[in-house]
């Protein structure tokens, strides 16, 4: 059985964050395109997309060019800020065990494990962009300033495929060991 990391709302923000990430940074595309292109409903995909638009993390417009687009280039994106989009933030001291609130003066039982799991999570959230996802399909070896080809510094050979790989227990790219376009299972 899979482990859920996220929420289903969480993955398919980042599932639509990423295919807009795809197209050029003056198209837009509507909710039903996107919602065929990435298997999400379409009724829930516009309840994401409302809150990502409220967060400042895409624009819409209405019309024959309406639609929705990045509000910034895919190298501006955090994954941590499209989890934020849908109030889900990296919180040190959430209870898993249900207490609210504990840290290591006032652990409770799970509290050494979920404290690892939550750091790994954050830091994977605050590490990858968009513009990560659109360098990894193109089968480039770095980031890019901007995800649109610009280049920036370089990573080091492997850096971060570990903790990616242990996050999500799939293959890098989308985090998913599915196209980013297949319907969900």
């Amino acid at each position: 059985m899979p482990a859920m990391l996220l929420s289903q709302t969480s993955e398919y923000a980042l599932r639509a964050m990423a295919q807009l990430a795809t197209l050029p940074a003056d198209q837009a595309t509507n909710s039903r395109l996107l919602s065929s292109e990435t298997g999400i409903p379409n009724h829930y995909l516009s309840k994401i997309l409302r809150k990502l638009v409220a967060a400042g993390l895409l624009d819409s417009g209405r019309g024959h060019h309406g639609g929705f687009r990045l509000a910034h280039p895919p190298g501006a994106i955090t994954f941590r800020a499209i989890l934020a989009a849908l109030d889900e933030e990296c919180d040190p001291d959430r209870c898993a065990f249900g207490w609210g609130r504990c840290n290591a003066r006032n652990p409770c039982l799970l509290h050494p494990a979920f404290n690892e799991l939550n750091s790994l999570t954050c830091h994977w959230a605050d590490r990858f962009t968009l513009a990560d996802l659109l360098a990894q399909r193109r089968g480039a070896r770095g980031r890019t300033a901007d995800g649109r080809g610009k280049p920036a510094a370089r990573k080091a050979p492997g850096a971060g495929q570990g903790t990616r790989r242990a996050l999500t227990g799939t293959r890098p790219g989308l985090g998913a060991s599915r196209a980013p376009h297949a319907p969900p299972r």
